[in-house]
């Protein structure tokens, strides 16, 4: 009994990696991203260059401000969470889950 619990232990581990992993890859895309219309906003405020196509024109004040609270509480959201609610955290409170699951479940 004993090794399923481990068993079973290490894949809801190995599942929270793989989710945190998937979390930074998509926040690392959103970033990209985010940089590259930012240069974009930035030199079309700043500069004369034509920049007045689709894209490019929906891009003011507005929206970038929004855009980056919006990022801003993502960074917070990947990076804070993973310091407050650390690896530690995460073992404690899935052992804890799994002793539960296995004080209620009928042995016949």
């Amino acid at each position: 009994m004993e090794a399923k619990f481990n068993n079973n232990g290490e894949n809801e581990l190995q599942k929270l990696a793989s989710k945190k992993v998937l979390k930074l890859k998509s926040f690392y895309k959103y970033t990209f991203l985010y940089i590259i219309a930012l240069t974009l906003f930035i030199l079309k405020k700043y500069t004369d260059l034509p920049l007045h196509f689709f894209p490019v024109n929906w891009l003011n004040d507005v929206v970038m401000i929004i855009w980056s609270a919006v990022y801003v509480g993502t960074a917070i959201d990947v990076f804070v969470s993973f310091r407050i609610f650390g690896q530690e955290w995460e073992e404690r409170k899935l052992r804890n889950i799994l002793e539960k699951k296995n004080e209620t479940q009928k042995w016949e």
